[in-house]
């Protein structure tokens, strides 16, 4: 299916940044930017990343974050020369990002720069605004976030975009009650079913008949009551 043809309250984008500072008025830039896509709060497999020259140095404190020093990033593609591809594949769906007044308030200043037009800021979720309403008082950064849901956030050793957008869209399923611990269930594609998770093959259903003693019990018992429900049709045809 095209993306034109999805459901746009179906389809969201996860998206992540790596820049060489805190504040684009400032001059910093982007050098990173990776995006997943969403359809039913589930991955679809569809991703974007790429890296950028940032046409700029990045400060040794910066690299400590993400890794990635001016030398490494040479080569790469200018943001301006990358823009169109990332919008193609953001389209109009709902971006959701960890801080993403952050990371709205970076592309756009790229996107300014490069002669487009910003995002729309009715199209940004605030992962972090809904993590603090959800735990309100207590750490919510994404690393803190995979700790408490329970998510392997072991091979985050630094801020990659890439990885930090598929932890986010993990942590963005359970904030919206995509999930239940312990209560997953697997599509089986090929057979169209559902099963629980673990389970090796859908369970059969078994048809448990009542017994003749456990009939005329139960006929007696309809004996005491007013008009019963289950003399009237359609009950009436199975009662014995």
């Amino acid at each position: 299916m095209s993306q034109a043809g999805r459901d746009a309250r179906q389809r969201a984008v996860v998206l992540d940044t790596e820049t060489t500072g805190l504040d684009p008025a400032t001059g910093d830039r982007v050098i990173e930017v990776a995006a997943i896509e969403l359809v039913n709060l589930m991955p679809t497999g569809a991703t974007y990343h790429t890296l950028i020259d940032p046409e700029r140095d990045v400060p040794p404190e910066s690299t400590k974050v993400h890794g990635f020093t001016a030398e490494m990033l040479k080569g790469q593609p200018k943001f301006a020369e990358v823009a169109e591809g990332m919008l193609g594949f953001i389209g109009d769906s709902p971006i959701v990002a960890h801080n993403a007044p952050f990371d709205f308030g970076f592309l756009d200043a790229e996107l300014k720069r490069a002669g487009h037009e910003t995002l729309d800021r009715a199209r940004m979720v605030d992962s972090l605004a809904l993590a603090k309403q959800r735990y309100p008082g207590m750490p919510n950064n994404l690393d803190a976030l995979c700790r408490r849901l329970g998510i392997d956030n072991s091979m985050r050793t630094s801020h990659n975009a890439l990885l930090d957008v598929k932890l986010l869209a993990q942590v963005y399923l359970e904030l919206m009650g995509g999930r239940q611990p312990g209560f997953v269930l697997a599509l089986n594609i090929g057979g169209g079913t559902r099963a629980l998770a673990g389970l090796s093959r859908p369970r059969t259903p078994r048809l448990v008949a009542p017994s003749e003693a456990e009939l005329a019990a139960h006929a007696e018992f309809l004996k005491k009551l007013k008009e019963p429900l289950w003399l009237q049709p359609p009950f009436a045809a199975g009662t014995a």
